[in-house]
C-alpha cells in the first residue's frame, strides 16, 4: 500500500534529487541514512511507476519513489 510523505531534498546544481529526510503526516522528520540505490522502477506492492530510491533509515531497507508530483513510500507488511 502506497503511502504518502513529505520529504525533503536536495537539488543539485547537476540536476540530481537526493533526498535528505522524510517526513510523516505528524512532522516527524526521519532522516535518511543512505541511498543505496537510484532506479526507475514500478513498485509491485503499491502500484505506480518512478523513480525507486532503496534507502536506510534507523537500520531499515525501504523503498521510497518519487513519482511525479509526489514522493510515496511502501508501507511494511505486517
Amino acid at each position: 500500500m502506497k503511502q504518502k510523505v513529505a520529504v525533503v531534498a536536495l537539488h543539485t546544481k547537476n540536476g540530481e534529487v537526493k533526498p535528505l529526510f522524510i517526513v510523516w503526516d505528524n512532522h516527524v522528520k526521519y532522516p535518511i541514512d543512505r541511498i543505496v540505490r537510484k532506479e526507475k522502477a514500478a513498485s509491485l506492492k503499491s502500484g505506480g511507476f518512478g523513480i525507486r530510491y532503496t534507502i536506510r533509515i534507523e537500520n531499515h531497507q525501504r523503498y521510497l519513489y518519487y513519482e511525479n508530483p509526489g514522493w510515496f513510500i511502501e508501507k511494511p507488511d505486517h
